[in-house]
């Protein structure tokens, strides 16, 4: 969800100097330049790729399935395929990060990246896509974990300037995703979209291998590793069984299902009910993301002041009201208010209900209880454009995106709870 929405991971709170035995005189957090500036950069050029290169489906989708001779529900299946090994890949990739280099779990998440947006922009067939889409979704699980780790590592006076330039780069990836959209529609195949990325994510490997000064560690699969593991699962799964814990999770599923929905057919959606061009459809899901980044901080910081679960219920009865009049609306200018305001409620929700989950889990087990909570909400919200293409192809976008709305509703009554039952 932008996805991958803001989420700060502490997985790996390794002190710099120890990480980085070799720094210097002293740790210099510098954001711009120098070793840490540079590869704060590289990290985050790598996320923008990332992001662009996955959403840059959404606003093609009704091209990609003219190309490919597909239905609805096939596009929303290899939607939900890529979202859902992503989801798969938080909780290994943040337990690994910390007992290997960061540089060898980001190595591995960068290469089949690569090599599934190749595959993406020469699939022949379905078959092929989908092939594509899972190797996407597997190095893209691999990725942000470790990312964020090596920021924390590399960070700690200046780590929340740090993380607001990362988190950042991934809703610029949406909006670039848009431009990128309409401006290959306009003068090429759809297919041409997955260039820029490819040789963006290549040269990123590259630099993190050239400027990186952590080896590559290959993984250990011993018998006291395995088992240790194993202990790991069964401690965090414990830990997530906890009432209060399973509560928020449910509402983050329902808010994840909505989000990803929405990330893979908003476009479409527009498109086919509402009769926007491509590229104006495209500019309604680009502003998504620049509202994102101008709403995030200021939802967070309303949660600090005010109540975490009271900002995060409020978010999501505004998506709720615009999501409403967005299905009502037939005006172009209001249907492109609607979509702002959607926008508003749908990105102000997880800066706040990411800060309530982690003052929820214990400071020792932080960052793999993240991980699997990300597995969790993020997988069961990587159904929905499944659910979408399913519903749309027999009754109609329309009757698909108003079943999104009790998904925003529940979440809200059951985050509204949890601020009742707080104050108590």
């Amino acid at each position: 969800m932008s996805d991958d929405q803001g989420t700060v991971s502490t997985t790996g709170g390794t002190a710099p100097a120890e990480r980085y035995p070799n720094e210097g005189e002293s740790h210099s957090e510098r954001l711009l330049s120098g070793y840490t500036g540079r590869l704060l950069l590289t990290v985050s050029l790598g996320w923008t790729a990332i992001q662009a290169g996955r959403l840059v489906l959404s606003p093609m989708l009704p091209t990609v399935m003219e190309s490919l001779r597909i239905t609805e529900v096939q596009a929303g299946f290899a939607l939900t395929l890529l979202w859902g090994l992503y989801a798969l890949g938080q909780y290994p990739s943040g337990r690994l990060s910390d007992g290997l280099t960061r540089k060898t779990l980001l190595a591995a998440g960068l290469t089949p990246l690569v090599v599934g947006f190749v595959t993406l922009a020469s699939a022949p067939t379905y078959s092929v896509f989908l092939l594509g889409a899972a190797l996407v979704g597997t190095g893209a699980g691999l990725y942000p974990t470790p990312a964020r780790a090596l920021i924390s590592d590399l960070f700690v006076v200046k780590r929340g300037k740090a993380f607001g330039l990362h988190t950042s780069s991934g809703d610029t990836g949406g909006a670039v995703a848009a431009a990128l959209a309409v401006t290959v529609l306009a003068v090429a195949m759809w297919r041409a979209a997955f260039a820029p990325v490819i040789v963006v994510l290549a040269v990123v490997f590259v630099l993190l291998h050239r400027w990186s000064r952590e080896a590559y560690t290959p993984p250990s699969f011993s018998r006291a590793t395995v088992a240790a593991a194993a202990r790991d699962i069964g401690a965090t799964a414990r830990r997530l069984g906890d009432r209060k814990t399973t509560a928020i999770l449910v509402a983050y599923s329902m808010f994840a299902f909505v989000w990803q929905s929405s990330a893979g057919f908003l476009p479409t959606f527009l498109q086919e009910s509402k009769g926007f061009s491509a590229g104006l459809a495209s500019a309604g899901f680009a502003a998504m993301f620049v509202v994102g980044a101008l709403v995030k901080p200021i939802s967070g910081s309303l949660g600090d002041r005010i109540s975490r679960p009271i900002v995060a219920a409020g978010s999501l009865i505004v998506a709720t009201a615009a999501l409403a009049g967005l299905l009502a609306a037939s005006r172009t200018l209001v249907v492109a208010s609607c979509v702002v305001i959607f926008a508003v409620g749908l990105m102000a929700y997880p800066p706040v209900m990411q800060a309530y989950l982690m003052d929820v889990f214990p400071d020792g087990s932080m960052g793999g209880d993240l991980g699997a909570t990300r597995t969790v909400y993020i997988g069961l919200g990587s159904l929905g454009p499944t659910y979408v293409g399913f519903v749309a192809g027999r009754s109609g976008y329309e009757t698909a995106f108003t079943g999104l709305l009790a998904c925003l509703l529940v979440s809200a009554t059951i985050v509204f709870v949890l601020a009742r039952v707080g104050r108590k």
